[in-house]
């Protein structure tokens, strides 16, 4: 995608190689002024409300910084980049857990409630899923008791969780490790450290496309038998992608025209894939809990089954957006 995105904006459009580096540093400025007004809002927040708010635009400035130090490495000074990247990493991975755990726990309880409510349930073949599948399919209301029951058993393990999650959030953000990372970053916002390298920025954004396009080539198509570390890879595109896109908000300033629809949708599928994986995850966890009744474990099969499906959904929607960007590359 970011070849064709870089290859239709004029040479003079694009920075040149003695303006390379100051494309980069003023992009790592400026989302180091990001982080650190975010920062100052999370410390001044007053609700829930505006600290979740807070949290999301610490960890998206995160997560760019991070990027750009891991695709642009060879123009910055290696050291600072390699020991600041994966502070970067930890800090938006333990502050986007709660949050996780309150998406996860939101999407089961609306699929138990959606599948009590249709005549047709996806079957239940999972063999790490503890559910009943021999001889007859319970009757509606075996399924609805089910379910109110699994919904109790999801509740109880994602709430316990997130507050886990939150305590960890918390602590991480009063330690000294954190306050290291932000000291880093309140530096970078005033001053990056480059190297002179001759390497061209869109040669290294160009790089990014070519690994991203490698990675979508290698994954298996939809309708594989049921595998979970067939996820990984898909994960990993995922990741990919998003480095892709942080390229070119460096490389062109902004995505060229057209290729904000395109890798949005592409962006949305991948994390509606990674969503969908991790919740039909917490359902087979939850299936495994010990003495749990059978029409519980059954609801969790069809649970565990439905996201299963979704993860198939959100592959093929992902294809279909790449053969869209496919055929409209020269």
């Amino acid at each position: 995608m970011a070849q064709r995105h870089l290859d239709s904006v004029p040479a003079a459009a694009l920075p040149a190689d003695d303006t390379a580096d100051s494309a980069l540093a003023s992009y790592l400025r400026d989302q180091a002024t990001e982080f650190l007004r975010a920062l100052r809002q999370h410390r001044e927040s007053d609700t829930a409300g505006k600290t979740a708010y807070a949290a999301r635009a610490l960890r998206r400035a995160a997560r760019r910084i991070s990027g750009t130090l891991h695709t642009f490495r060879p123009l910055l000074d290696a050291d600072w980049s390699d020991a600041l990247r994966p502070e970067l990493a930890w800090l938006s991975g333990t502050l986007a857990q709660e949050h996780a755990c309150a998406d996860r726990l939101l999407r089961l309880n609306e699929a138990l409630h959606r599948l009590t409510t249709v005549t047709t349930r996806p079957a239940v073949h999972h063999p790490a899923v503890r559910a009943d599948t021999t001889g007859a399919p319970p009757a509606r209301e075996t399924l609805t008791l089910g379910a109110a029951k699994a919904a109790a058993l999801l509740d109880r393990q994602l709430t316990l969780a997130k507050t886990r999650a939150h305590s960890t959030a918390l602590g991480a953000l009063g330690s000294s490790r954190f306050h290291a990372v932000a000291d880093n970053v309140a530096v970078l916002a005033s001053e990056v450290p480059l190297r002179g390298a001759d390497t061209e920025l869109k040669k290294l954004a160009t790089a990014a496309e070519s690994r991203l396009t490698e990675a979508v080539t290698a994954l298996h198509p939809t309708g594989h038998p049921y595998n979970p570390d067939a996820d990984t890879p898909w994960h990993h595109v995922r990741l990919l992608l998003r480095l892709h896109r942080y390229a070119q908000e460096v490389a062109l300033g902004a995505p060229a025209t057209g290729a904000r629809s395109i890798d949005d949708e592409a962006a949305h599928a991948l994390n509606a894939h990674r969503d969908a994986a991790e919740a039909a995850a917490a359902a087979a966890q939850a299936a495994r809990t010990p003495r749990i009744a059978p029409a519980t474990a059954y609801a969790l099969g069809v649970l565990h089954a439905d996201q299963r499906h979704q993860v198939e959904a959100a592959r093929t929607a992902f294809g279909q957006a790449w053969q869209r960007e496919t055929v409209g590359t020269p």
